[in-house]
């Protein structure tokens, strides 16, 4: 399977006041640049049982162990055992739990109001998912074949230019043109004033700039108690970035809402089918495609 190398050639025009220059323009031109064969990889077959498997199985060896501990000196005891209580003994025609010291009310059995949980959550427990090797990579190759389907990469939620007729999207040479100096830059390393707003730029030429302001507009606060504990906002995910090494365009990318980045030999399944739906939009760089080979 063969794609079109997409080069970019960006020009950076400022103007000039008396009180100072102005603020820079910045026009990116795509064009297509020579052919390359992308891996085997790319042309298996899209087993989505496997790819939410190793979905599974990679948020499952990501939980981290939680759970109650017994109340032991000096340390604060867990809920449900923070009353000082005593058991009246047997003989008073009554049930035989711990009451309040000095009162009549039950209190710690899980039956009782405010009492502790019967059976909460142990820190011992394993929350790991075993996946084999072979079935990870087969998710991950799967996952990989669908990024190439243009319906499945719409159905999925994705919105894509007129212009944009085929996928895997990769990103070849890179020039910048600045007060008429033409200077050429390995894309991965680019990191030279305005990143961020170059790599839209970029996007938005590449024909990818309605999902970006998809994601940006479908943020929202997040429902129930996570609001409290760091996670507030919900992003709906939109450009994966697939790099050989986590340079200057990573850097660039990643505050631009719903865009993910990750190295190549750390590419996974999850990070090609959040939560097991498959067709995410994916951009590769020319390097990175030569990584995987």
């Amino acid at each position: 399977m063969k794609v079109k190398v997409m080069d970019i050639t960006t020009t950076v025009t400022q103007g000039e006041v008396e009180a100072g220059r102005l603020h820079s323009d910045i026009e990116v031109d795509v064009s297509e640049g020579k052919s390359i064969t992308l891996p085997s990889s790319f042309e298996a077959s899209v087993r989505t049982d496997l790819i939410k498997l190793a979905v599974a199985s990679s948020r499952a060896n990501r939980r981290q162990a939680y759970g109650s501990r017994a109340h032991q000196g000096k340390r604060r005891p867990m809920a449900g055992m923070k009353h000082s209580v005593e058991w009246w003994g047997k003989g008073r025609g009554v049930s035989r739990i711990m009451r309040r010291t000095g009162s009549r009310r039950g209190a710690q059995s899980p039956h009782t109001l405010g009492g502790r949980r019967a059976h909460g959550p142990k820190v011992e427990r394993d929350w790991s998912r075993k996946l084999n090797q072979k079935e990870r990579r087969l998710a991950r190759d799967a996952a990989l074949a669908a990024t190439t389907d243009v319906a499945t990469v719409v159905s999925r939620g994705h919105r894509l230019g007129d212009d944009v007729s085929s996928l895997p999207i990769v990103l070849g040479s890179y020039t910048e043109v600045v007060d008429g100096d033409s200077t050429s830059y390995d894309i991965e390393t680019f990191n030279h004033g305005h990143a961020t707003r170059k790599a839209k730029a970029m996007f938005e030429a590449l024909g990818l700039g309605e999902d970006l302001r998809r994601a940006r507009d479908g943020r929202k606060i997040r429902a129930g108690k996570g609001t409290m504990r760091g996670r507030v906002h919900k992003t709906p995910k939109s450009v994966l970035l697939v790099v050989a090494r986590k340079e200057g365009l990573a850097h660039a990318v990643r505050n631009l809402p719903g865009v993910d980045v990750v190295a190549v030999k750390d590419l996974c399944a999850e990070d090609l089918a959040p939560g097991g739906a498959v067709g995410r939009l994916t951009v590769f760089t020319k390097s990175a495609v030569e990584a995987m080979n």
